[in-house]
């Protein structure tokens, strides 16, 4: 029986290009993968999933793919979903669908919590109902385990505002838990 898996990280921790890569390693030995991801992700263009290595590759909107035949759905050997912390709950209950009465397994990528550590509500469904969850890990700038995605302008780390601000390295950090407390986007020290 297929699963629906969900691998989670803070930013940085590599979940775009883990998606790019199974999608490669599926497509490497002959069997058809599909990458999708949800239309609110739109920082690479609307149909483009792109790592910060500079991987990349063409993609089906998630709003697109929902309506999608069975048929359709039971021609490709994985599905493969970025960004999923976008999704809604009832998206991610189709994705279970898929992999509970379609037999094709789904694999999710995305954040598990926002930038004030609350769950996305797709996240929350998908560790609500997942097969597996795996983090992938990433480090603060001061080599402890990060899991916190920090939001940041000029004038510190911002505790307030709506959920959703597609962003990057510009205005994203990933910290762990004492320094995302604390406020320390860098090491004091340092000479930046």
């Amino acid at each position: 029986m297929a699963k629906l898996y969900f691998y989670y990280g803070a930013m940085g921790s590599s979940k775009t290009a883990n998606a790019l890569m199974t999608h490669f390693n599926y497509e490497e030995v002959g069997q058809k993968a599909l990458l999708v991801k949800p239309a609110l992700d739109t920082r690479d263009g609307k149909q483009v999933v792109h790592s910060r290595i500079g991987l990349e590759h063409e993609a089906v909107l998630l709003e697109d793919f929902v309506n999608y035949s069975e048929k359709q759905i039971k021609s490709y050997d994985c599905i493969i979903v970025d960004e999923v912390q976008f999704a809604t709950p009832e998206q991610v209950d189709f994705l279970s669908d898929i992999a509970d009465f379609m037999n094709v397994p789904v694999v999710c990528y995305g954040l598990r919590a926002d930038f004030q550590n609350k769950l996305f509500p797709g996240s929350e469904r998908l560790i609500t109902i997942c097969d597996e969850i795996k983090e992938l890990k990433t480090v603060c700038w001061c080599g402890k385990k990060a899991t916190c995605n920090a939001r940041y302008n000029e004038n510190g780390i911002v505790r307030q505002g709506s959920q959703v601000m597609l962003g990057a390295n510009d205005s994203y950090i990933a910290l762990c838990r004492y320094h995302f407390k604390k406020g320390m986007l860098k090491n004091p020290d340092s000479e930046e």
